[in-house]
């Protein structure tokens, strides 16, 4: 099959994605999944090759922008005894990302991350807990924490919280939360801006091969505000069907396809519904 026919069959089932959205939505009013709501869908052309040379993982990323003109970032990963460097990168406008980490023991792990800052992270873990804490060692102007342990039958709760060093010192922004899971059913609420706004997202999985999800936001100011709803879908022969609507009237839709062994191609379309002209369509291709 050529090229440009495949690609027209791909962005025709993101067409018809577009057009059964509204149905998953009746039906999803009352489930979420992150990932589901905001990965895959794009609006930009990709090419991601990824290559292992022995202990050291290869990864090259190519974007196209609007002029046509090609823009690429090259990356790296690898591990040696304790010491992990978990990206190596040098982006196209000439910046450079660093992210390592040593494990310390089975339950602490150290972490560096540098791109246009400097933090020194570290993790820990034991049982049911998970903790971390983060500190701007270029800048010294701010601490982070968080913390999330699980408290049985299915829940779990956590927050985080920011402490300025410098300025205005002082505790400047914290996160409560907490999730439930049982059998098909996921949710998580969080509270945020002081807790004063709450944030629920729920996923409920219909079955093997349909998944639906929702997120909303509540304040005082809102009672309610439905930021996203949508779905996923397996189809036979085809690959993963993933659509969304949000509040904005934004209906984005993708199909996921793996062409090869290792080889994943994803068509993404958005559009408003108020306006057909704004139609967006995206293209990446992972290998």
């Amino acid at each position: 099959m050529k090229l440009h026919t495949y690609l027209r069959h791909l962005f025709g089932i993101v067409a018809l994605a577009l057009s059964i959205v509204c149905r998953l939505i009746f039906i999803s009013t009352l489930f979420l999944l992150i990932d589901l709501l905001n990965d895959d869908y794009t609006s930009k052309v990709t090419l991601k090759c990824k290559k292992n040379a022995g202990p050291v993982s290869v990864t090259i990323e190519t974007d196209q922008g609007e002029g046509g003109a090609l823009s690429s970032k090259v990356g790296t990963k690898f591990a040696y005894a304790s010491f992990n460097v978990d990206k190596g990168q040098f982006t196209a406008d000439g910046g450079r990302v660093v992210e390592t980490s040593l494990n310390i023991n089975p339950n602490v792990k150290m972490s560096f991350k540098s791109n246009k800052g400097a933090d020194v992270g570290i993790d820990y873990t034991k049982g049911g807990l998970y903790a971390t804490g983060t500190l701007d060692v270029m800048e010294m102007s701010k601490l982070s924490t968080s913390a999330c342990v699980g408290v049985g039958s299915g829940v779990k709760v956590g927050g985080d919280a920011t402490y300025a060093l410098s300025g205005a010192s002082g505790l400047t922004g914290f996160t409560l939360g907490a999730t439930y899971s049982t059998g098909p059913l996921y949710a998580s609420l969080t509270a945020t801006n002081k807790c004063s706004t709450f944030n629920l997202g729920c996923t409920y999985k219909v079955h093997d091969d349909l998944t639906l999800a929702s997120k909303t936001v509540h304040s005082s100011g809102k009672m309610i505000d439905c930021v996203a709803l949508g779905g996923a879908y397996k189809v036979g022969g085809v690959g993963t069907l993933k659509a969304k609507v949000g509040s904005d009237g934004n209906v984005s839709a993708c199909v996921i396809h793996e062409i090869a062994p290792k080889v994943t191609v994803v068509a993404s379309g958005s559009i408003s519904s108020s306006d057909f002209s704004t139609f967006k369509p995206g293209l990446s291709i992972t290998m």
